[in-house]
């Protein structure tokens, strides 16, 4: 791969934007996708450009299976216009929502919204897209320390970013023939927009709960993400790694 090139989901804020960042500054270019926020996403492109490296900015909601194949097209399309390939190096599922209600409260409409976007998304999203990752490639996927630790509110969203860890697992099983890798990243506690943010009070909370008394930023997940995509770590595989600053030890 003479010019790498990796895809980013939700790669307009929080986590994925602290990603690609991360990429742009090892020299890789960045495909990032964004649901609503096209501005938002503008300014993430504006800030891998400015570290010296190209970047593409796409609409995708990946609730939405239906329109991989379009979506495919239009990543092909921008890898031969913008970088002169036609594959990639790296895809991260990072695209995410959050909701805090009991499971007694759950609705069937927010289950199946979540599902579709934490667990069906990304299978279908990376089946979509196999054919433009290049071997030696890397797939990561993000998942979250509450699948480790209990969270009362969160049952659905632990439930499906769960099954996206066991996932990780089986792509490495069954993409390795092909020559790609896949690591599972899950973050602890982190500063970010899900779900609204973090109060004050919350974050005290959650900071008290981690051994080195703080909760995250966005930017030390986002340079695991980069690390897992590069070849130093090429022989880290099928892993869950959690990037937490020891939550609930």
């Amino acid at each position: 791969m003479d010019k790498q090139v990796v895809l980013i989901t939700g790669g307009s804020r929080g986590i994925g934007a602290a990603a690609a960042r991360a990429c742009a500054r090892r020299g890789q270019g960045v495909v990032l996708t964004y649901q609503r926020d096209a501005q938002a996403a503008a300014a993430v492109q504006r800030e891998v450009e400015a570290l010296g490296q190209r970047a593409v900015a796409l609409q995708l909601d990946v609730g939405q299976v239906e329109r991989f194949a379009v979506f495919r097209e239009q990543v092909q399309q921008a890898l031969a216009d913008t970088w002169g390939v036609s594959q990639l190096a790296g895809l991260v599922n990072n695209a995410g929502m959050g909701l805090f209600n009991p499971i007694a409260q759950v609705s069937e409409a927010q289950f199946d919204e979540l599902f579709r976007v934490h667990l069906k998304g990304p299978f279908f999203l990376t089946q979509a897209l196999l054919p433009l990752l290049a071997r030696g490639a890397a797939i990561v996927n993000v998942t979250s320390a509450t699948t480790r630790v209990a969270t009362a509110g969160v049952a659905p969203y632990a439930a499906f970013k769960g099954g996206l860890e066991v996932l990780t697992r089986y792509m490495a099983k069954e993409f390795g023939e092909l020559g790609l890798r896949a690591n599972a990243v899950s973050p602890g506690a982190i500063r970010t927009e899900l779900a609204g943010g973090l109060t004050p009070e919350f974050e005290a909370l959650l900071g008290g709960q981690t051994a080195l008394g703080r909760v995250g930023e966005a930017d030390e997940v986002g340079r695991v993400i980069a690390q897992l995509l590069g070849e130093e770590l090429g022989w880290v595989n099928a892993q869950s790694v959690e990037v937490s600053g020891g939550y609930v030890v």
